[in-house]
């Protein structure tokens, strides 16, 4: 019987910001070349000209990923260091204006902003992509529509995104709210099966909607290259220890719905009406939102369906190896998501650039050498 290897491919968006104005500053071309030189393919460039993507190797498990993780960010907080700039991890920049970041010169890019307008240009955010292999298609596409009930609650713990253009904007993240604007985004609907997914892409090809997958930004999408989920509803972290919760959960929700697959057991499905109601809840209070339980019919706090969750994925969680990163999910309730440390630096000081230097700060947590790096 066919079993996903659920290795792990982690991908973080991070800010280049100038440590003095406290802005989003534009990548010098020399540094980020240096980059390219040092980390090849793990580093690439994204659409807005202040934005750094680093992506691991495939991971056997989360001790791989976590290792891979801090070594990335790591070399990529030297990297800017030594061009007198920083790194910052969180969904939006408190302070910075989108009209005032350049848009990188590419073909793809520049396609992106003429079939999208000012609806591409302000789209300034920075996510967490979660790649978990499950190697067979059909299996691969099943998987996803279970998981889709799963998504508010991971992202309810990962909302780092209070800001936006120097406002605090009452929600948790912002940042999906900037991202719904771009079409094909969210959580995806349900597919019969891989056929019929497959057949809604080939004729968004075949009628000029897109050229390949990858312009399907889902929350969730089997990615159009690899045989792997993307998960893709989570705002950048501060913490590499948020990160590594993040994908020990995803990993863990896709080896169980597996297990449940494997045995003829199906998740119910909802609509995606209905899961949109607990991804809009999240986005606005994080975790203290009430969500929905769909099968009660009732509104419950977010904590009973992360006790629910972990409960859920307790049994795969050892064969993993993840139960220490998975459970980290009670200490990131206890210490509160990044919006809510974000908001409480800006309550007690008044002043969204304190925001951005602890930002900043908690980027560099737990990295070895880098708050002495040149």
């Amino acid at each position: 019987m066919f079993q996903p290897s659920c290795t792990l491919g982690i991908e973080e968006e991070f800010q280049v910001v100038d440590p003095q104005t406290r802005e989003l500053k534009s990548h010098i071309q020399e540094m980020f070349a240096e980059g390219e030189k040092r980390l090849k393919e793990e580093i690439k460039r994204e659409m807005h000209d202040a934005v750094i993507e680093v992506g691991t190797p495939i991971c056997r498990n989360v001790s791989e990923a976590r290792r891979e993780v801090v070594r990335l960010r790591g070399e990529i907080i030297r990297l800017v260091r030594e061009s007198g700039l920083r790194i910052a991890a969180a969904g939006t920049h408190p302070i910075s204006h989108w009209a005032n970041v350049p848009i990188t010169p590419a073909a793809r890019y520049d396609q992106i902003v003429y079939d999208l307008q000012m609806v591409a240009r302000a789209n300034l955010i920075f996510g967490l992509h979660v790649h978990v292999a499950v190697e067979d298609n059909e299996t691969r596409i099943q998987l996803m529509n279970a998981a889709r009930y799963f998504l508010p609650h991971v992202f309810a713990l990962s909302v780092n995104s209070p800001f936006w253009c120097g406002e605090n904007t009452g929600w948790k993240s912002y940042r999906a709210k900037v991202f719904e604007r771009f079409p094909r985004t969210g959580l995806p609907d349900g597919f019969r099966s891989w056929s019929d997914y497959d057949e809604y892409v080939q004729l968004l090809i075949k009628t000029g909607c897109i050229d390949n997958g990858k312009k399907i930004w889902w929350d969730v999408r089997p990615h159009p290259f690899f045989p792997t989920l993307e998960y893709r509803i989570c705002d950048v972290p501060m913490r590499v220890d948020e990160t590594i919760c993040f994908a020990a959960l995803f990993q863990a929700i896709t080896r169980k719905l597996w297990k449940l697959h494997s045995q003829n057991l199906a998740w119910r499905q909802y609509r995606r009406a209905l899961l949109n109601e607990n991804k809009s809840r999240a986005a606005r209070f994080g975790i203290d939102a009430k969500l929905i339980d769909f099968g009660k019919g009732t509104e419950v706090p977010y904590a009973m369906l992360l006790d629910e969750l972990l409960e859920f994925v307790d049994d795969v969680v050892d064969e993993l190896g993840s139960r220490k990163e998975v459970y980290y999910a009670l200490e990131i309730v206890k210490n509160r998501p990044g919006a809510d440390r974000q908001l409480k630096v800006y309550e007690e000081t008044n002043d969204l650039r304190a925001v951005v230097d602890y930002i900043i700060s908690e980027t560099e947590h737990g990295i070895p050498l880098a708050s002495g790096a040149a």
